[in-house]
């Protein structure tokens, strides 16, 4: 999509995508070595009875999702930064993910123009419909023209 398309109020639907537990493992073992991540026997002794997948993957599964669905191909170079992050729900092995997201605001930088800033809010869903992420992202939009390549 370009940022002349995103518009508030738009939904954007993008997924399934299932997560296993070596992607759970592997991702937990470099980046978020908590037990209830990394030692499954553990884990299935602790309050959720089986590993959870880190809310850290759970913000990077959301990512691939936006840029698969809508970033891909736009003027997206940036953000700022995100807000509000919650894990309301944990994400298990032989989860399907996918994302909801709402376009809240669309507007041209007032002291730069040649930025576009698109405020959405994400909603990562599991195949049962229950939300095990949800967060308000800021992207910047490149809106000045391409000079001519060659």
């Amino acid at each position: 999509m370009k940022f002349a398309d995103f518009q508030p109020g738009m939904i954007i639907e993008a997924g399934p995508r299932r997560i296993e537990e070596t992607e759970m493992l592997a991702f937990a073992r470099s980046y978020d070595p908590q037990w209830f991540h990394v030692d499954g026997k553990a884990a299935g002794k602790g309050r959720f009875g089986a590993l959870i997948a880190s809310g850290w993957q759970t913000c990077g599964i959301a990512m691939e999702l936006a840029v698969r669905a809508v970033l891909h191909d736009s003027e997206s170079f940036a953000s700022p930064g995100v807000e509000e992050v919650r894990w309301p729900h944990p994400v298990m092995s032989g989860d399907e993910l996918r994302l909801r997201a709402e376009v809240l605001e669309v507007r041209t930088s007032r002291s730069r123009p040649e930025l576009g800033v698109l405020r959405w809010r994400w909603h990562l869903l599991n195949q049962d419909g229950k939300e095990v992420l949800e967060l308000t992202a800021t992207s910047l939009f490149d809106l000045k023209p391409e000079a001519p390549r060659g």
